[in-house]
This record gives C-alpha cells, structure tokens and sequence, in this order.
C-alpha cells in the first residue's frame, strides 16, 4: 500500500488540492466498482473519477459509505452526459449524479465532451458557473476540449476552468491542446494514460522500466508525473491497481523523459473531440 500522504496534489487554480494519481472508473459495471473502487481505496487512492455516462456513479457513491473513511479525504470527480447539455438539463443532471454519489458536494465537475455540432458548451458551461456559485461543486472544469473550444469559453464566460481532461499517452500526447490549457492556467489530466495498454510493449518504455526495476506502466505513469499531468489509469485487477499508485520511489532521468516524449505518433485512441456527438445514453 502506498500512503495517501506519498501522492503529491496538484493545486488547481482555485486552490483546491487534487491528488495527482487517480483511480479511473470507465467501463467498470456498476455491479463491479464498488469492489474495484474499495480497492483502489485500500492501495492508498484518494481519487475517484468517474462520469454520468459511465453508469457506475452509484457503485463509487457505495464504496465511498463502505470505505470507512471521512467523505473529505476522497476526491470525487464526474463529468456531464453529453445529452444533457444545455442550462436546465446540465442542472438536474448534477443533482441527479450528486443523488447516485449520494454526496452533498462534487470535488470536480467536468464538461464531457464539446459537442461543437450542438453549440451548448457555452450554455452548459454558465451552469457549471452557478453550481460553483452554490458551492455544489468545488471546481468545475472540461474534457477533451481542444485549444478553440477553451478559446471561446474563456471568451465568453466568467470562470476559468479548473482542469482540462484529455486522451493523453506517449504515442498521442496532444502537445497543443495541453500547451492552450497550461497557457490558460488550466491543469492537464490525462485519460487513458497508458495508451490503454498499447504504449506498454514499446521498447523505449520497456528499456526505462527495466532501468528503474519497474513495470512499464509505472514507467509510463511516472512520466506522467514528472510532466506535472494529473493521471487517472484504470485498472480491475488488486495487483495492477496497487501498481500504478506506487510510482514515487524513482525519477525518470532527463534523457529518459526525453525518450519516450519521441514516442508521439498522433495515435489518437478515442473519438474526436471537433465531432463527437453522441448522447452517451444507452441506445
């Protein structure tokens, strides 16, 4: 088990203290992630992400009563369905995520997805404002919103997100969009941060691995760190989950660093953020 204590927080720019090592929860059944997010809670996770579009909010929120531990320790991060954007729905779509937690306070609340095509972030966006207003949410922030998608919303709107989240791993890391969101004072956090284990078999992140006696997803994850992303691998198995918090007993060297920043081949994984439009309701 690695100490909560071990994990350093990224300080976002409102000041809220986000643990920089995360669990992330996409594509767990419901019926599994109470068990998975235990633990995760047990290895010595203090952060949660899940999402609406996820369906397993309910099995976080059980986990989260289960765990034994004060609801201020653990940091909850969960993200807007794209068919409810707009003012009203974004609303009850919290309540109605905050109702499945069963919290009274989101840690982190995220636009999902731009969905350009449906031109409702801005909108969306005003409500995530006022649910920060509240005090409902103690940081609002976006995913996958790429560098003219943040061009118009700090155009356009008061708040200045907290976090930017997005499909970052060595062989797709997105240096543009991350350069907008540092640039905005906007912290990076990475999904799908091993490449959903397709980066794993490289040669350069195996040669980096066996330099540091590591596997090469805590080698991965390590330059995640040392990049100063936020990072939310998932994992369903006990080992790997204890695995890939414990990634702070050795540091990557410069050149090493440098070796696996070579790896970017623009291999994007997920959907494309200028055309994504699904609802993320079942069909």
């Amino acid at each position: 088990m690695v100490s909560p204590s071990q994990v350093p927080g990224v300080v976002l720019n409102n000041g809220v203290t986000v643990p920089q090592v995360g669990l992330g929860v996409f594509k767990v059944p419901d019926d599994a992630t109470q068990q998975n997010v235990e633990q995760a809670l047990e290895a010595g996770y203090r952060h949660i992400d899940t999402a609406a579009g996820y369906y397993n909010e309910a099995g976080v929120g059980a986990a989260l009563r289960a765990s034994g531990l004060h609801r201020d320790e653990i940091f909850v991060t969960t993200k807007l369905r794209n068919g409810d954007q707009g003012f009203e729905p974004a609303l009850q779509a919290f309540e109605d995520s905050r109702e499945a937690l069963d919290v009274e306070v989101v840690d982190l609340y995220l636009i999902h997805w731009p969905v350009p095509s449906k031109d409702l972030y801005v909108e969306t966006w005003r409500a995530f404002e006022k649910l920060y207003a509240d005090g409902a949410a103690r940081a609002i922030g976006v995913s996958n919103f790429l560098p003219d998608h943040l061009a118009r919303l700090l155009a356009e709107t008061d708040v200045v997100p907290a976090v930017n989240q997005v499909e970052v791993h060595p062989t797709y890391q997105q240096r543009a969009t991350q350069a907008a969101t540092l640039a905005a004072g906007i912290a990076v956090e990475a999904y799908s941060p091993l490449g959903r284990g397709a980066d794993l078999d490289h040669p350069a992140v195996a040669a980096v691995a066996a330099a540091h006696g590591v596997t090469p997803a805590q080698a991965i994850l390590r330059w995640h760190v040392q990049g100063g992303r936020i990072v939310i691998p998932k994992s369903v198995n006990p080992e790997r989950i204890a695995a890939n918090i414990d990634v702070f007993g050795f540091e990557l060297s410069a050149e090493e660093v440098a070796a696996i920043d070579a790896l970017d081949s623009d291999a994007r994984l997920g959907s494309d953020p200028a055309t994504a439009a699904f609802s993320q309701y079942p069909a």
